[in-house]
């Protein structure tokens, strides 16, 4: 073993004490998560109002965090998604330049900063008149300039330029000031606010500015108080022309066409003139015209006084509904107001219609089928909208039964209207019962108003008609219920075998496909049976001893009602013949019959010949089971699909007969190669010990 000098093993050791200490006290110091970091601000400058969106890390995973404006302004306080830290902020009212934004880490007071720079920003905007609401001529209204992110305590001059829809200029030179948060606003009037000669004299577009392009704004002036008016509402029209200058007023549009001589007013030149009445009998969804023009002179408007408006009506919601009270579709509603008709329209799936009408009233009528079936007088207004229009139309319920009084379901019902006095006939059409024997056909003329109208009804199934109900009315009611009874017959059915004879105490079901009617009976001596049962389509089914032997459709009506039912399964004659290895035939073992999907069998013992024999079995798919007298345990067992008269062959390949008894195979051979060895080993021993005896010798 090498040692080292006394020197470099005191400097090893020492080496050693130092790393270990180190270790050790990074280990003992506690877990530090992400550091503090703001990652990004986009963006970094702009107005107020901008949204930003700051991406950090805080130091504490899942914790709080805080977000300041120049460490006063609470602008977030949320938590981070483990140190993560994404959030939208708004920039706050503040005076432009550089503002600091720190996020905290709530847990641990630590913090990160980021710039952001405030720019100024300047808006106008002119006081307007709720809609539909305009500004007329002669009207004064507000402009106001709106400054944000200015320099505090600052005051600027504030230029404000107007140019009127004539095209001429005006001017308002005003001071904005601006306060602690940044904000200034300055709102000057037009047109007492601007230099001399500013008015609202003409229609049309005011356009305004800040400084040149800084901001900008508009506002309209029309001749009326309003951009639309409906008929209960006052027309206003103002227009300024000369002191005392003639004018002429004209209204023109659809079903109007008005004329008006006014003076303007000899102190201030005002047109203004107001009717309740002119509107009247305007139409709905139509635009209309004023147009003031001077008649005396000196005045000549460019722009001219034309201006459109329009009485927008309301969307009037009509249901039509039969008298059960629900909606009906296809009927033709017809609107009328003082005679004339106004509007024209189909109800929809929901049985809704929806003109759209002014205010007043009206008469409504609903056709059907070419027949006038209901009519109601309406009042249309701000508030009544919704209307309901009754309709002359009966609702028709049918109910099959059979003649227990159980619903038959899936029954065809075919309904044809006749309009004798048009000799007008037509298929209304109705759905089939459903599973409570029930069909409905929904808003049915009725007869009333002298009309002619019957219908019929034939009702089938399977193509099978067995009731018609012919020439029969209905009456102005919400409902009208037939019920028809579906018949019943006799149904003669002979059951017999494979050869033609008589099955006899068979058990015969017939289960209605539909409606799930089942009649069961069985039969005679002669294989007859009766079963009294319902019109329709029957799933017939015979079984005896409980195994099924047919299942076969029999349509019931009045030309269908005996069938023969051929039973090509039954008393079939099946044997059964065992053989082993070589082909010979196997005795006395038992053999049971049984069948796939039943729990009856039947058992035989095979003869000398080794054949078991079956006599009058039912057919199908059988199953086969070989056995020994008294033992449960199988030697075979098979299956078979048997559909007449057969011998079913089972090999039983694992035995020989030996001396009229039954071995199995391998035992045999394992058995005989025992006794073949033993024969060999004693052949062999008595060759050994002759050759070992010794010879005589000679003479």
């Amino acid at each position: 073993m090498m040692k080292l000098p006394l020197k470099k093993a005191t400097s090893l050791t020492c080496f050693l004490l130092i790393l270990t200490s180190t270790l050790m006290g990074i280990s003992l110091l506690p877990m530090v998560g992400a550091s503090m970091a703001v990652i990004s601000l986009t963006p970094s400058a702009g107005y107020v109002g901008t949204q930003m969106q700051l991406v950090a890390n805080i130091t504490t995973g899942n914790g709080t965090f805080r977000v300041f404006w120049d460490s006063n302004v609470l602008l977030a306080n949320a938590t981070a998604v483990g140190n993560s830290v994404n959030v939208s902020l708004t920039v706050p009212p503040a005076t432009s330049g550089n503002h600091t934004i720190t996020v905290v880490d709530a847990a641990t007071t630590e913090n990160a900063t980021a710039n952001f720079t405030v720019l100024t920003a300047y808006s106008l905007s002119v006081s307007q008149k709720p809609a539909p609401g305009q500004w007329q001529e002669g009207d004064d209204f507000d402009v106001t300039l709106n400054m944000t992110g200015g320099v505090q305590g600052e005051t600027d001059v504030a230029n404000i330029t107007a140019v009127a829809s004539n095209n001429a200029n005006y001017t308002s030179l005003g001071n904005i000031t601006t306060l602690t948060d940044g904000n200034g606003t300055l709102t000057v009037n037009y047109p007492a606010g601007f230099s001399s000669g500013a008015n609202t004299n003409f229609i049309g577009q005011y356009a305004f500015s800040f400084n040149g392009t800084l901001a900008t704004t508009s506002s309209s002036v029309g001749l009326t108080s309003s951009s639309q008016y409906h008929r209960d509402q006052a027309l206003d029209v103002k227009a300024v022309y000369a002191l005392g200058e003639n004018v002429t007023l004209l209204i023109n549009g659809n079903n109007l066409n008005y004329s008006q001589s006014i003076i303007a007013d000899n102190v201030t030149g005002m047109v203004h003139y107001v009717n309740s009445t002119i509107l009247l009998n305007a139409s709905a969804a139509s635009i209309y015209t004023v147009n003031v023009t001077s008649v005396s002179g000196p005045t000549l408007k460019v722009p001219p006084d034309v201006q459109t408006f329009i009485v927008p009506g309301f969307a009037v919601n009509i249901t039509s509904r039969n008298l059960a009270g629900e909606p009906v579709p296809n009927v033709l509603v017809t609107v009328f107001e003082n005679l004339k008709s106004v509007f024209n329209g189909t109800s929809d799936a929901n049985g809704l219609t929806t003109p759209t009408l002014e205010v007043g009233s009206y008469l409504c009528n609903a056709s059907f089928s070419g027949q006038e079936i209901g009519n109601i007088t309406i009042l249309v207004n701000e508030t009544s909208t919704v209307f309901d229009l009754p309709c002359n139309l009966t609702n028709l319920k049918v109910v099959v039964l059979d003649e227990d009084g159980s619903f038959i379901p899936d029954v065809q019902l075919d309904l044809v209207m006749n309009q004798t006095s048009v000799n007008q006939t037509s298929t209304v059409g109705i759905n089939s019962t459903d599973v409570d024997g029930t069909s409905i056909a929904n808003s049915l003329l009725p007869i009333f108003n002298n009309a002619s109208i019957l219908y019929s009804l034939n009702a089938s199934r399977y193509g099978m008609v067995f009731n018609s109900t012919l020439d029969f009315p209905l009456p102005v009611a919400a409902w009208y219920n037939v019920t028809i009874i579906c018949p019943k017959e006799n149904l003669d059915l002979n059951v017999t075998d494979g050869s033609g004879q008589p099955i006899r105490n068979a058990s015969v079901n017939a289960i209605e496909e539909a409606g799930g009617l089942l009649y069961s009976n069985d039969t005679l001596a002669d294989g007859t049976t009766t079963l009294r049962a319902t019109f329709g389509r029957y799933l017939v089914q015979v079984s005896v001893g409980g195994i099924k032997l047919i299942e076969t459709t029999i349509d019931l009506n009045y030309t269908t009602v005996n069938a023969t039912i051929n039973c090509s399964l039954y008393g079939l004659d099946v044997s059964v013949k065992l053989t082993a290895y070589f082909g010979q035939a196997i005795p006395n073992l038992n053999v049971t019959l049984g069948w796939i999907g039943y729990p009856n069998s039947t058992s035989t013992v095979s003869g000398s010949d080794g054949i078991a024999s079956f006599k009058g079995i039912v057919g199908g798919n059988l199953t086969l089971t070989v056995s020994m007298k008294g033992q449960s345990d199988p030697l075979a067992v098979t299956t078979a699909n048997v559909y007449n008269s057969t011998t079913i062959e089972i090999r039983l390949d694992k035995y020989i007969i030996l001396a009229g008894m039954l071995v199995d195979l391998g035992q045999f051979v394992t058995v005989l190669a025992i006794v073949l060895i033993v024969i060999f080993i004693v052949c062999l021993e008595v060759y050994r010990r002759k050759r070992s005896r010794p010879q005589q010798s000679e003479g």
